[in-house]
């Protein structure tokens, strides 16, 4: 889609998608990049109708440009979302619910809430590539520390799994996934979705990660005496660790809901791993593209959160 046209900077958004009808016809151009397509017939023949909706000649069905993604049955203006979107796209540290209620004048904290996790959502392109090479993978804990936790005791806290790509001196790309415990099957689980055969795995000792190289990998596997050798030995997955931390607590207050926490982990992958991009306008059309590939999500999904995740904020 290098073809189409999108906003790369504010002058530029504020003058392509500065009404509702360049907006439907932005969001248009996004879901129908070849042309608008049927989705009960796949007829190309269509016309609009005053409530701009695309009306087949072949088979007489209408739909909206905005049925089927995540802007189903959305009352809000179209405009408004972009505006959220863009906003979410050019903050470098990402955005809490407050913050954009007050910015863009949403008018409560539940929705603005609720679009920023249908946003991050959106943040994980389907078929993404997986990790390649000489790949760093190892385990940290996220929320506050209460005595009784020890090496791999999961406790009060959430147990994320990390894997970096090695890119000379410097971290490539990266993965995340909250897992609900260390073993040998979850780890080695995460490292088959993320990291492709082939790759030089980087490890600690732990015993979970034995057998991978019957997965079909290269399995390094570094023996620490102090947690000092393993920020050295994995310096990658530790950087990871310590910004993740870091984001958490300086952008969301800590206030991170347990079963929410995959979606805190797409957002903050989809911000690493885009960090060095200078286009700030990209950004927002890789955020606009995969959310017309989103399905709709309600509210009421949203607030269930993940089965697989206990309720509760981390502490």
């Amino acid at each position: 889609m290098s073809g189409l046209e999108y906003p790369r900077t504010l002058a530029d958004f504020d003058r392509q998608l500065a009404t509702e009808e360049q907006c439907r016809a932005f969001l248009a151009s996004l879901r129908w990049p070849g042309g608008f397509r049927c989705p009960r017939c796949s007829s190309r023949e269509a016309w609009t109708t005053e409530r701009n909706l695309m009306h087949c000649r072949q088979c007489d069905s209408q739909t909206s440009v905005t049925a089927g993604t995540m802007f189903h049955r959305t009352r809000k203006p179209l405009r408004t979302w972009f505006q959220v979107m863009w906003w979410v796209s050019v903050q470098k540290n990402g955005a809490s619910a407050v913050g954009l209620q007050r910015i863009l004048g949403l008018g409560g904290y539940q929705t603005a809430w609720s679009w920023l996790h249908k946003l991050r959502r959106a943040m994980v392109r389907p078929g993404r590539e997986p990790l390649s090479g000489e790949v760093e993978v190892d385990e940290t804990y996220v929320g506050g520390v209460r005595d009784g936790g020890g090496r791999r005791h999961l406790g009060h806290k959430a147990l994320v799994a990390i894997a970096a790509e090695v890119r000379g001196s410097a971290t490539g790309r990266i993965r995340l996934r909250s897992i609900p415990n260390a073993t040998g099957s979850v780890l080695q689980s995460f490292v088959r979705d993320t990291v492709a055969p082939g790759s030089v795995l980087r490890t600690d000792g732990w015993a979970s990660y034995l057998g991978l190289e019957e997965q079909g990998y290269r399995h390094r596997r570094l023996v620490q005496e102090s947690s000092r050798d393993a920020s050295k030995q994995l310096p990658r997955v530790h950087r990871v660790a310590s910004l993740l931390k870091r984001w958490l607590l300086g952008t969301h207050q800590g206030r991170v809901e347990r079963a929410h926490l995959p979606y805190y982990l797409d957002e903050f992958t989809f911000r690493f791993n885009r960090r060095a991009s200078r286009s700030r306008g990209l950004l927002f059309l890789r955020l606009a593209q995969q959310a017309v590939a989103l399905d709709p999500v309600s509210y009421r999904h949203l607030v269930g959160g993940s089965s697989t995740s206990s309720r509760g904020h981390l502490s």
